[in-house]
């Protein structure tokens, strides 16, 4: 499975990423051993992820989510917004990462 997730960083700003493994890439983060970005604003938490079958799909929705204003981006993690993308398993905070 992919994933394509939001955390939310110490200083409130959000981080938009990929991965294949959800748990390691949270773990990473933490650890300052994860994306430049986060390094310097953890610790990070988990708002929102999206499951996807391939790496394409999920780097696609990547990308798609980094285009969307910051507005945009906590209705998402609201739960306000519903367009995901096609194919997409949405998670908003509070519910069980894999």
């Amino acid at each position: 499975m992919n994933y394509t997730y939001m955390v939310r960083c110490a200083d409130n700003s959000l981080y938009t990423g990929w991965t294949n493994d959800l748990g390691k890439r949270m773990e990473a983060h933490n650890s300052k051993k994860g994306a430049k970005y986060t390094r310097a604003r953890t610790p990070v938490e988990l708002v929102y992820y999206e499951e996807f079958s391939t790496k394409e799909e999920a780097m696609r929705r990547e990308h798609a989510l980094k285009q969307l204003s910051r507005q945009e981006k906590e209705k998402l993690i609201a739960g306000k917004e519903t367009s995901s993308a096609p194919g997409s398993q949405q998670r908003q905070a509070g519910q069980s990462a894999p």
